[in-house]
């Protein structure tokens, strides 16, 4: 059974997961999940985090590292959310996921990339903007 290119699921359903992924993320850094299920749970540790896997850039450039890795995962999740510049905004994830999945391969080795999905969702991001159309985005209704 050949697969339907008019199901607009598969494609909602990916951008709502890649969103979440990165607001998660996001919610983590500043105390919002319980500690047991916590990676960093503040922003201080996320920072030092950071700076392992970004060592090979000036330490200096650390903490701004981490709030624009921040900002761009949460400006990113709510367009993707809203479906708002879908193929750009998808585009983008898949670069900053592939620079994550680059990074903690080079500090941290392929595994902790593996552990954390970083290539699957930079894959995923990839194909997201290379989709058509966007039902059930504001692209949809602006369009």
């Amino acid at each position: 059974m050949e697969p339907s290119t008019n199901n607009p699921f598969p494609q909602l359903f990916l951008r709502i997961a890649l969103a979440a992924a990165l607001l998660s993320a996001v919610a983590d850094r500043f105390g919002c999940w319980p500690a047991s299920q916590s990676a960093w749970g503040n922003m201080t540790t996320f920072i030092q985090y950071t700076g392992k896997i970004t060592s090979f850039l000036p330490a200096g450039l650390t903490t701004t590292n981490a709030y624009l890795a921040t900002f761009a995962e949460t400006v990113l999740g709510i367009l993707l959310i809203l479906g708002y510049k879908t193929r750009w905004v998808a585009m983008a994830t898949g670069v900053l996921l592939l620079l994550f999945a680059i990074s903690m391969t080079l500090t941290l080795g392929i595994k902790s990339t593996f552990d954390y999905s970083v290539w699957v969702g930079s894959a995923g991001a990839f194909l997201l903007s290379t989709q058509k159309h966007y039902r059930y985005s504001l692209d949809a209704l602006i369009a």
